[in-house]
């Protein structure tokens, strides 16, 4: 497998590093053969990562083809910074590089803000895709076409495959290394002490996600206050000072979900809580989320999180 990790000006300094790590082990645990053959590639013949490192870059040339190219993420983590990146030279410059590469029949992959990139160029259009998961709502807002969930670790799709935040480098690293050898994968991701990970929701912190709008920062302090009495769209519409159709049409626009999911997101981020620290049991813990008994509240968190209450309880130990 030929990989094209695509190194921009002011890149993630471990996004790059940890995907380089994952495949020189493939290759050194491949029993003599190298599976990936990795390049480093730039559209400026000098790289620098965000931690002002210098990064040796090869330069695209026309008989470069590569079977897989990877954007690891921008070292932009907020959207004053992100959005007048996307507009650099060389960012653009990138873009139209990703076109023709997918046109010869390259997929690509990105992780974390380099979604951002990937998705600048339409590729993900009407695709399936995930983000790293705090910028959520702006890439909501800036590609309405994606069909986005930054619940998921890994999206495939017919083009390539996008991961979430951070260490999803890693997880779409793994993922490139399980398509040639699932043995393989198993073996690294022991090395690097790198658990599987399906989901980013156990990860995702929703009052980060609310403050992206006013309406919806408002409505999470609401629904704080309103945990153990339940949930009503019309009091909540009404103790805001809107609609319940402005409330719901805001909610789907910034966070991808209804009123009542994100209502109940907090009730599952007040359980994780009073799980590793209140000593309550689970009904008592199900009462102050408004629920009336544990086991209720135990299907909430195998639903949402993917773990039961004694794996909860473990992880946060």
């Amino acid at each position: 497998m030929r990989i094209a990790v695509l190194a921009l000006e002011g890149l993630f300094d471990s996004g790059l590093t940890v995907m380089l790590d994952a495949f020189r082990l493939a290759n050194k645990f491949s029993g003599g053969t190298s599976h990936f053959d990795v390049s480093i590639v730039g559209v400026r013949k000098k790289v620098r990562t965000g931690q002002g490192l210098a990064v040796p870059v090869r330069a695209v040339t026309p008989d470069f083809k590569p079977d897989w190219v990877i954007v690891p993420a921008l070292n932009t983590g907020m959207p004053e910074q992100l959005i007048p990146a996307l507009e650099r030279a060389d960012v653009r410059k990138a873009k139209a590089q990703l076109l023709k590469w997918h046109a010869e029949g390259a997929q690509i992959g990105a992780s974390c803000i380099g979604t951002f990139l990937l998705a600048e160029t339409g590729l993900l259009d009407h695709r399936e895709a995930t983000t790293t998961w705090w910028l959520a709502p702006l890439f909501r807002q800036r590609y309405p076409n994606v069909l986005l969930d930054e619940t998921r670790m890994l999206v495939p799709s017919d083009r390539g495959v996008t991961a979430g935040a951070a260490m999803g480098h890693l997880d779409l690293a793994l993922w490139l290394i399980r398509k040639a050898s699932p043995e393989l994968a198993t073996v690294v991701s022991r090395y690097l002490l790198a658990d599987i990970r399906s989901s980013q929701a156990p990860y995702i912190i929703p009052n980060h996600l609310a403050q992206a709008d006013p309406l919806i920062l408002r409505f999470e302090k609401w629904a704080r206050d309103h945990l153990k009495t339940g949930f009503s769209l019309q009091d909540a519409a009404s103790a805001l000072a809107t609609s319940a159709r402005t409330l719901q049409r805001r909610c789907e626009a910034v966070l991808g979900k209804s009123p009542l999911s994100y209502f109940q997101d907090l009730r599952v981020e007040r359980a994780q809580s009073l799980l590793h620290g209140s000593g309550l049991d689970l009904d008592a813990i199900a009462a102050e989320v408004g629920y009336v008994d544990g086991a209720t509240l135990r299907t909430l968190l195998r639903e949402r999180l993917g773990r039961g209450v004694r794996e909860l309880r473990a992880d946060l130990r």
